[in-house]
């Protein structure tokens, strides 16, 4: 098993690709919901490209220092949205499934906190692995030999404020990348 290194065009292009793979289905939805905090992001971008309402929901499982070790999956109290009630044809978002527990467990957590009915909820990630419990609707990549995934905002996660101002002080333009 090798790492997958992933640039931030790479990154921005597979999310464009997921935005087809779904609109190619002709599914409709009338709501999004991503899973904070590797979802953000695709969320973000498929919310602006199908002009549809965002809700956040924060979720969490991995807690070691290099966040490469599983733990307990845990749920945030509520979701984040600006809308007062969510969609009924719901896209839930993320960026990767890899054991798969996370998607699987969010659909019945949405469907008992939510206040209005659910018609439908359908699952779109970037990178599938062949490990997860859980096939995903709609993805770009199936990675069969499980890499762990380097996203380009990674290097975020190895820095501290203080690194940030000597780094750009010293360093003008320069872009965080992950270590290797």
């Amino acid at each position: 098993m090798s790492d997958l290194y992933v640039s931030w065009s790479d990154y921005h292009q597979k999310i464009e690709q997921l935005a087809v793979q779904i609109y190619q289905s002709g599914w409709k939805f009338n709501q999004i919901v991503c899973l904070a905090r590797g979802g953000l992001r695709v969320g973000d971008i498929l919310s602006r490209i199908y002009q549809q309402p965002l809700a956040i929901l924060a979720t969490s499982s991995y807690s070691d220092c290099g966040k490469q070790q599983r733990g307990q999956l845990i749920f945030s109290n509520h979701l984040t949205m600006a809308s007062k009630e969510l969609g009924s044809q719901i896209l839930l978002v993320d960026d990767l499934v890899d054991s798969g527990v996370t998607l699987r467990e969010t659909i019945p957590w949405l469907h008992s906190n939510s206040e209005s009915p659910i018609v439908e909820i359908r699952t779109a990630v970037i990178w599938y692995k062949d490990c997860s419990v859980f096939t995903p609707d709609y993805y770009v990549d199936y990675l069969l030999d499980n890499p762990w995934i380097h996203q380009p905002f990674e290097g975020y996660e190895f820095i501290n404020p203080a690194e940030l101002v000597e780094k750009t002080n010293s360093k003008p333009g320069e872009i965080l990348v992950p270590k290797p």
